[in-house]
């Protein structure tokens, strides 16, 4: 079964559209829209375990999406 994580952002000013189109051509992202509150763009994540996770918000602060500022990542968890 994949890991899923929703991921809160914060982006720069006036940056949320630039990062909206960089977050559409990135693999493992399933979904990103823009919000309004504390947190400027929610996206959700996908891979294969736990650390493809990790990896894809390593690469998310450090590059595509130049204006995040900030994330806040909250794994899915099943229960049962």
């Amino acid at each position: 079964m994949a890991m899923r994580a929703y991921v809160l952002a914060e982006t720069g000013v006036g940056k949320t559209k630039d990062v909206l189109n960089a977050l559409s051509g990135i693999p493992g992202i399933k979904s990103a829209d823009a919000c309004t509150g504390p947190y400027d763009v929610i996206f959700i994540l996908e891979a294969d375990d736990f650390e493809g996770i990790g990896n894809l918000v390593t690469h998310l602060r450090a590059h595509a999406a130049g204006g995040i500022i900030r994330t806040t990542t909250c794994l899915v968890v099943e229960l049962s």
